[in-house]
């Protein structure tokens, strides 16, 4: 395990010898993307912090010298990102409030050189290093004049997916295509042409530009499929088409071959697994290469305190004739090295931690590493800790491994109250993670670590269905969910309670998207539980599939569409049982959630339990999406944390809340 710390950068080390609160939200600073110069002497990270103003995040970038600096702040804005070293390691280009900045490394002021009208993303150097190629939604319309008076506002929706979750409706005259310009201020020159998307452009040692597309229309009726295009002097090559849904496209440094991440689209699984694949990039079949290896490749494990802003980098990078990647694996998220012939996979990494990314340069590898104890900090592959910005006095949590109704094995975690008495019984609350395909583990999560401190043991199992176990668990619930892994969770409680540490009279359940499906659904099965909070949920299967922000055409959670085979999803929707549900359950949505629309969710409910007069209510919050507790604004993250508590303050210890009752 990385475990050696250096108390370094005491000025920015922040104090918790208590346990945690809602607010501490508001002192937190997260790491977020991470790159290594060429010559591995320096690495720069993204540092977000909560704004003056408790409504938003500032991003700035903050440079450690390798391999035990001092971090210091390298630049004073407050939307910087994105960094990228030049060639030479002389030069940092990164983005700053959607604009191309470029500084020199050995002293002056940042520059912006782009002058684009709409924001950019993706910058990378060019090898030679005297251009830079990004992305961006530009066209031809914001060269034109702007018209006077009425300019309509109304959108026309030809395609079944239309909007997405934080961005709104989806405009299709818009593509985000590849650029290309100097470093100084000049106009950029669009590289790409088409109706469709360009993702992971990647620079090849000749100066060519190697990008990912999809050029379907209307690609929800047919199987993954991925076109790898070359530009090279003026023309664009058609490389490879692949069957595969392509992501993370990472070019060898002697450009003779492509990485890439990809799900094998059959046969049609609830859920399919990332494997690595390798290919000539000249074109031809690409190679599995973990097709033995049986964890999700480029992946890792759900907490809530991520970077909300400022993250991103890919999972994926060679060294040498390897590949370094990120594996989700039995809760944990390690780093490994797979070798780009026989696909043998070495892990390099250890111990209860999640990396939740990494930068490699001049042989020099720098991990951003979560514990459930510590936010995020960076560390070198040998353990020696570059930053600390937090030291929280916190206790880690019990690691379960129980048998189910059918003898499957099901991994959880349980964090008690700090001040547990022994001998005590504690109230629980059950914390049901959503996707469903993701998972708990080994990461740092606030949410829990301050239920704790109110003196509620939190039990967050990994039921079927969850990633992180293989291939064959995370699809158990294809066509019945939810089913099993309901039987999953009960299971985890049914063992606490046998053991005497909690009472069995004081027992809550909450959970968000599919975890507020999962608490939904437990209060229709059983009246154990005194207390709920249902967070982005799902109410009605029917109702979400034809409104949510994303399609199901294939049968990969249902066999079909609502109309041909009703009975499917009313015997798998949680308004089917409202009869059934006696539990005080309170709902937190987000008035611009696409991915779980209220409407086919908390709404729904409230409006049922109403008029059943059972014990309902309803927190919205204005302008938050399905990311509320990821990456909404701060001050409605901590409210967010104070309904759950207060939600189960009153139903679990009695204590009054007359926000919640009547006018």
């Amino acid at each position: 395990m990385l475990s050696r710390l250096c108390l370094i950068g005491l000025l920015s080390l922040h104090v918790w010898a208590r346990p945690l609160s809602h607010q501490d939200l508001f002192d937190f600073q997260w790491i977020g993307e991470v790159q290594v110069a060429p010559d591995g002497r320096r690495a720069v990270f993204v540092k977000t912090m909560v704004d003056a103003k408790k409504t938003g995040y500032d991003t700035s970038l903050w440079m450690v010298e390798l391999p035990a600096g001092t971090p210091r702040a390298l630049t004073n804005g407050t939307r910087d990102r994105s960094p990228r070293f030049s060639p030479d390691g002389r030069r940092l280009a990164f983005v700053r409030n959607g604009a191309l900045a470029l500084m020199p490394l050995d002293g002056g002021e940042a520059e912006l050189i782009s002058d684009m009208p709409r924001p950019l993303s993706n910058p990378m150097w060019s090898p030679d290093g005297t251009r830079l190629a990004f992305l961006c939604d530009a066209n031809d319309s914001d060269n034109q004049p702007k018209k006077e008076g009425y300019v309509s506002d109304v959108s026309v929706i030809t395609r079944a997916h239309y909007r997405i979750n934080g961005g709104g409706n989806l405009d299709f005259k818009r593509y985000r295509h590849l650029w290309v310009q100097g470093l100084s201020k000049q106009k950029a020159d669009r590289l790409s042409q088409g109706k469709f998307n360009v993702s992971s452009p990647q620079y090849a040692p000749d100066g060519a530009l190697f990008y990912v597309s999809d050029p379907r229309s209307e690609p929800y009726y047919d199987p993954a499929y991925s076109e790898i295009h070359r530009l090279r002097q003026g023309k664009d090559e058609l490389i490879a088409q692949l069957n595969l849904s392509v992501h993370d496209l990472t070019l060898s440094p002697d450009g003779r071959r492509l990485a890439f991440h990809a799900e094998e689209p059959r046969p049609i699984r609830s859920y399919t697994q990332p494997d690595l694949y390798v290919m000539s990039s000249q074109g031809g079949a690409p190679r599995n290469l973990t097709a033995d290896y049986d964890f999700d490749m480029g992946s890792g494990v759900n907490g809530d305190n991520s970077a909300p802003a400022g993250g991103g980098g890919s999972l994926l990078c060679w060294r040498g004739n390897d590949l370094l990647d990120v594996v989700a694996r039995r809760g944990r998220a390690i780093l490994v090295s797979v070798a780009s012939d026989d696909g043998e996979v070495r892990e390099l990494t250890h111990g209860d931690q999640a990396v939740q990314g990494y930068g490699f340069g001049g042989g020099q590898t720098v991990l951003k590493i979560s514990t459930p104890t510590s936010l995020n900090e960076l560390y070198s592959l040998d353990g020696a800790a570059l930053t600390r910005f937090h030291h929280f006095d916190l206790k880690a949590p019990e690691e379960l491994n129980y048998k189910s109704f059918d003898g499957r094995s099901i991994q959880a975690w349980v964090q008690w109250p700090p001040e547990r008495k022994p001998g005590q019984k504690v109230p629980l609350i059950l914390n049901i993670h959503g996707g469903p395909h993701a998972a708990y583990g080994f990461v740092f999560d606030h949410e829990f670590q301050c239920l704790a401190a109110r003196g509620y043991a939190v039990l967050y199992p990994n039921p079927r269905g969850s990633t992180s176990y293989g291939q064959e668990f995370g699809n158990l619930i294809q066509h019945h969910y939810p089913g099993d892994d309901y039987k999953d969770l009960m299971a985890g409680v049914d063992l606490l309670v046998a053991r005497g540490e909690v009472d069995p009279e004081r027992l809550g359940v909450t959970g968000g998207s599919g975890g507020g499906l999962l608490t939904n659904w437990t209060v229709g099965h059983t009246r154990r539980f005194k207390a709920a909070v249902s967070q982005r949920d799902i109410a009605d299967w029917a109702s979400w599939w034809y409104s949510a922000d994303m399609t199901l055409f294939e049968p990969s959670w249902f066999k079909g569409a609502p109309f041909e085979n009703p009975a499917e999803f009313a015997e798998r929707s949680p308004i089917t049982f409202v009869k059934e549900i006696t539990t005080p359950i309170l709902f937190i949505l987000g008035d611009a959630d696409t991915r779980t629309p209220p409407e086919a969710g908390g709404e729904q409910l409230f409006r049922a339990l109403k008029y059943l007069h059972r014990t309902a209510a309803m927190v919205r919050f204005p302008r938050e999406n399905h990311d509320l507790s990821r990456s909404g604004e701060p001050w409605h993250r901590v409210e967010r944390l104070d309904h759950i508590a207060n939600w189960f303050d009153r139903w679990l210890l009695g204590l009054p809340h007359p926000e919640y009752d009547l006018d």
